[in-house]
C-alpha cells in the first residue's frame, strides 16, 4: 500500500494514508465510519489500486455488495492480481446470484490463488450451495484435505465451523457437535462463536446478568437466558488525529 501511494504527491499521499489507517482501525468495530473514511480516500486518489481495494472492503462490510464488487473489479484491473477473486464471488452471493459465485469457483483464476485463497473460495462455494438449498452439496464442497488436516492454520476454525453449521442445517446434529468442538479447539483468536454453538447444542445457557443480590455469575443447565446470536452468513477531519 505504501508503494502504491508513492505515485501521489507527498502531502496528498499522507492525507490518503491517514484515511486508509482509519478504515483499517474501524472496519470491524464501526464499519459505517470506516466506509466514510474510505469514501474520502477514494475521492482523493481513485486511481490507486490500494484505495479501490480498501473502498471495496468498507462497502462489503456495510453490505453494499454492488459497490464493493465494482471497487474490487477496479482494483483487480489495476493490479492483475487474483487475490480478490473469493470476496468478489461472495459479493455475487450478496447480490442474490449464487450461480454466478459457483461459476467463479470453477474458473481458472482459482488455481492461481494461494492456499488461503483457495480455502476461502471453497467457503464461498459452499455458501452458494446453501443459498440454493443444496445442503448435501455444501457439505461435500467443504470436505477437503484442509478440513481433515490436524494442523491448525489461520483458516482452520472458520472451515470447521462452516462444516459444522452445514451438518447441523442438514439435521446431522451428532456430527455437527463433533465439528463445532473441533472448531473451538482451533479458534485461537475468537474468530467464530463456535463455543456458544457447542454450548447451545449441549443445552447450556449462560446468564449475562443476575438479579440484584444473587451474587456471582453462573452457568445454568435448564434455565436462564442465553444471549442473542447473529446467525446470518452473507470525514477526513478525524483522520488527521490518527
Amino acid at each position: 500500500m505504501r508503494q502504491d501511494l508513492q505515485s501521489l504527491p507527498k502531502t496528498l499521499a499522507e492525507d490518503v494514508a491517514r484515511n486508509l489507517v482509519m478504515v483499517a482501525r474501524l472496519l470491524d468495530e464501526d464499519p459505517e465510519a470506516a466506509y466514510g473514511y474510505s469514501r474520502v480516500a477514494l475521492r482523493l486518489a481513485s486511481r490507486v489500486a490500494a484505495v479501490r481495494e480498501a473502498a471495496g472492503f468498507a462497502a462489503y462490510a456495510n453490505q453494499k455488495y454492488g459497490e464493493a464488487l465494482a471497487e474490487f473489479r477496479a482494483a483487480r484491473r489495476m493490479t492483475g492480481s487474483v487475490e480478490l477473486w473469493p470476496v468478489m464471488a461472495d459479493c455475487e452471493r450478496g447480490l442474490g446470484r449464487p450461480e454466478k459465485a459457483l461459476d467463479m469457483a470453477g474458473a481458472p483464476e482459482v488455481h492461481k490463488l494461494d492456499k488461503a485463497g483457495q480455502v476461502e473460495m471453497r467457503l464461498v462455494a459452499a455458501g452458494a450451495r446453501r443459498d440454493m438449498g443444496q445442503l448435501d452439496a455444501a457439505i461435500v464442497t467443504l470436505q477437503s484435505p484442509e478440513l481433515a488436516s490436524n494442523s491448525v492454520q489461520p483458516w482452520t476454525a472458520r472451515l470447521r465451523y462452516a462444516y459444522a453449521d452445514a451438518l447441523l442445517a442438514a439435521g446431522r446434529e451428532r456430527e455437527a457437535r463433533e465439528w463445532f468442538a473441533k472448531a473451538v479447539e482451533s479458534d485461537r483468536d475468537g474468530s467464530t462463536d463456535a463455543s456458544d454453538r457447542l454450548a447451545e447444542l449441549d443445552g447450556v445457557e449462560f446468564m449475562d446478568a443476575l438479579d440484584e443480590g444473587e451474587g456471582e455469575g453462573r452457568v445454568e443447565g435448564e434455565s436462564g437466558t442465553a444471549p442473542e446470536r447473529d446467525t446470518d452468513g452473507p470525514s477526513a477531519g478525524d483522520a488527521d488525529k490518527a
